[in-house]
């Protein structure tokens, strides 16, 4: 009788944005015919991947820090008489590739964003203990004709990357340089894979790009999502991460015309201060931001916005912040995401003068989250009394409780059988907190 071989323990570890958990979905992916099963902690794994992102500081330095523990584990599975491999993925990993492999001699593999379909055959040179070790320049193009269409999605969601890369050289982004210029998957290849994903039991996909309404396919980005709402059971279409410049005027009509478009739209603008934004290479000021999300919301009044700031860029001044504050007030946010600034090495805003001192940063950042958090918790109070269509995802923490999302992207909390996982089902809004909704719905008639 043939024993069936031990499955392999595969722990991947994802920093940053939506691409890399797509891109960790992909690599378990990739890895699952070697027999690698993922597990939940790195003891004991037979392969850890951390998956990295390198747009903040503190982000890169976890990664080192990371990787001290995990070496720790690695030589605790040595002397057990097993065996472990490290491999570092991501943009820290195609930026610092050589500096990662002299600071940490435990990695074994470093591979990039448009090499990690290459995992099976670098483990198993890495396994036969010769071979390179870094895999960091290949065209993005070769990355996605190596993944088969073919996924393990695991819930009803699902991200779905269509474009890489970026032009637009903001002066405080390492985009274009870890992930290289603009490149968009071709429509055909994305329409398989999202209905392959469909026939597996997915709702609702999240199209990806580091600047996804740049895609540059046949129709672009409004094209795709028209040709992607005719899929059979796939229901709702969201996109991230959008630039000002690129929200043309046939993507607008898409969320007037296309009802699996979802009503939220992340639109970063990074500071209300033409200055600030001139000097960030944003080639957009704030006038032209104010006027583009008028029209969206003519199109579609009931549309969330979400955004980006960035506080402490070199050279604000307090006025510079007051502007984006008054931006601020006059979007009106359901959503968005601050940071302070933080040097990325290489990049042009690294160099200039005018450095903000960090406390001052620190004040700006507080100020600005309270804004936000204001104006968080006043859209989703306005959710309460309406019936929401809620797809619903997971079970909840407690017993008899099921998890789901808004159209406005807001977490929902229900009393319903799970039976109701998958399903779309109009609910009653009763409460609402600072990160969540909490609602009803008629069980006679579901």
């Amino acid at each position: 009788m043939s024993e069936t071989a031990p499955l392999k323990r595969l722990y991947i570890k994802t920093y940053g944005c939506q691409m890399n958990v797509y891109d960790s979905e992909r690599m378990a992916d990739v890895l699952a015919p070697l027999g690698y099963g993922m597990t939940d902690s790195p003891e004991g794994a037979d392969l850890v991947v951390l998956n990295t992102c390198h747009i903040r500081e503190k982000a890169t330095e976890k990664v080192y820090s990371e990787l001290g523990q995990i070496k720790r584990l690695k030589e605790t599975k040595r002397a057990e008489g097993g065996a472990m491999t490290i491999a570092v993925a991501g943009c820290v990993a195609q930026a610092e590739g050589e500096e990662i492999l002299r600071r940490q001699p435990a990695v074994d593999l470093v591979v990039g964003p448009q090499a990690y379909h290459q995992l099976p055959e670098l483990i198993a040179r890495a396994h036969r203990a010769r071979g390179e070790r870094l895999a960091a320049a290949f065209a993005p193009e070769e990355k996605f004709d190596a993944l088969s269409v073919e996924r393990r999605p695991t819930g009803v969601t699902a991200f779905l990357t269509v474009q890489e890369g970026c032009d637009k050289f903001c002066t405080f982004c390492v985009v274009p340089y870890t992930r290289g210029g603009e490149w968009s998957r071709p429509a055909e290849t994305i329409e398989a894979e999202a209905r392959s994903l469909a026939e597996k039991g997915v709702r609702e996909v999240t199209l990806l790009g580091q600047n996804v309404n740049a895609y540059a396919g046949e129709g672009g980005l409004a094209g795709l999502v028209r040709r992607l709402a005719t899929i059979p059971g796939l229901d709702r279409i969201r996109y991230t991460t959008s630039h000002p410049r690129d929200m043309d005027e046939a993507l607008i009509a898409a969320h007037a015309e296309v009802e699996a478009l979802m009503p939220y739209l992340h639109l970063p603008v990074q500071a209300g201060s033409d200055r600030i934004l001139k000097a960030m290479n944003r080639a957009h000021t704030a006038d032209s931001y104010l006027r583009l999300i008028e029209k969206i919301r003519a199109a579609r009044p009931d549309i969330a916005i979400s955004g980006d700031f960035i506080v402490g860029f070199p050279g604000e001044r307090d006025a510079d912040f007051e502007a984006t504050l008054q931006l601020v007030r006059e979007v009106g946010h359901a959503s968005a995401f601050s940071f302070k600034y933080s040097r990325r090495p290489g990049t042009p805003a690294a160099a200039m003068p005018g450095q903000v001192a960090e406390e001052v940063k620190d004040e700006r950042l507080a100020r600005l989250n309270a804004l936000l958090d204001e104006q968080r918790l006043a859209f989703n109070a306005a959710q309460v009394g309406r019936t929401l269509p809620v797809l619903f995802e997971k079970l909840g923490r407690h017993p008899g409780q099921i998890i789901g999302r808004s159209p406005y992207l807001q977490s929902v909390h229900v009393a319903a059988p799970d039976r109701l996982i998958g399903e779309i089902v109009p609910v009653r809004i009763e409460s609402s907190a600072s990160n969540s909704l909490a609602g009803a719905l008629d069980l006679e008639t579901v």
